[in-house]
């Protein structure tokens, strides 16, 4: 009840070789008037696949300055488990005055851009999270011009943070500090999240969050990393 119905379609620049980029400004002044939201709001978030486009929608408004937000565990599944209600009607909600400003000078502090990037990949100055599966990882499955991952990156794909047995709830976040690092991450130093559109990425920059990482996201993501004919690229199951 009462809730929003926002398509992904909203989240992202839909650049052909970079699907997953972040909107300029008027992309982003549409999603505000389309959320309809004030500074004094506090958006919950939800969807029907775990979190990942909650966790995008979330990482957009961060990169407005806007933090007040939250994520229902688990999404529409665990609400239909608890036996909560819901509705099928559409409800016109009263529009607001004070609409978030679009203000970027934040976005700094939750994004990186390709040459950042490609300058502290080559530098190795960088922790990388690969959130896609093991086959994108690899290289085996091809979605974009190259397949493989940023070197150095480590791999955990992000479907493993969910119990698919508990409505698609998180499994318990101590489980998962543990399981990231026996891989090898540093939860005291920042990472950088992708996958291929930051879409799954979006779940993984609200883990980092709950776990109390520092966290950024490459939005350019592997749709502009792997369409890049000059990106430096690692096939194969090992990081580098």
């Amino acid at each position: 009840p009462h809730a929003i119905h926002l398509q992904p379609k909203w989240l992202v620049a839909q650049h052909e070789e970079a699907t997953g980029v972040l909107p300029d400004e008027a992309g982003l002044q549409a999603l505000i008037e389309k959320l309809n939201i004030s500074p004094n709001h506090h958006v919950v978030v939800y969807d029907d696949e775990g979190g990942a486009w909650a966790g995008r929608l979330i990482w957009n408004l961060h990169c407005l300055g806007f933090t007040r937000t939250s994520l229902i565990n688990g999404g529409i599944h665990a609400w239909l488990g608890a036996g909560l209600p819901t509705t099928a009607e559409v409800e016109e909600l009263p529009r607001v005055d004070n609409l978030i400003q679009i203000d970027l000078s934040h976005a700094a502090q939750f994004r990186v851009n390709y040459e950042e990037l490609r300058k502290q990949v080559e530098q190795e100055s960088v922790q990388l999270w690969d959130c896609r599966t093991s086959d994108e990882y690899s290289g085996v499955r091809l979605a974009a011009r190259r397949g493989g991952h940023i070197p150095n990156a480590l791999h955990f794909e992000w479907s493993t943070a969910l119990n698919r047995q508990n409505h698609l709830k998180l499994h318990p976040l101590e489980r998962t500090r543990q399981r990231l690092e026996q891989l090898g991450f540093d939860l005291k130093q920042p990472v950088v999240v992708y996958c291929q559109s930051h879409h799954r990425s979006g779940l993984a920059y609200i883990l980092a969050r709950l776990l109390g990482w520092e966290a950024k996201a490459y939005d350019g993501a592997w749709s502009e990393w792997g369409n890049r004919l000059d990106s430096p690229i690692i096939t194969g199951e090992s990081p580098s």
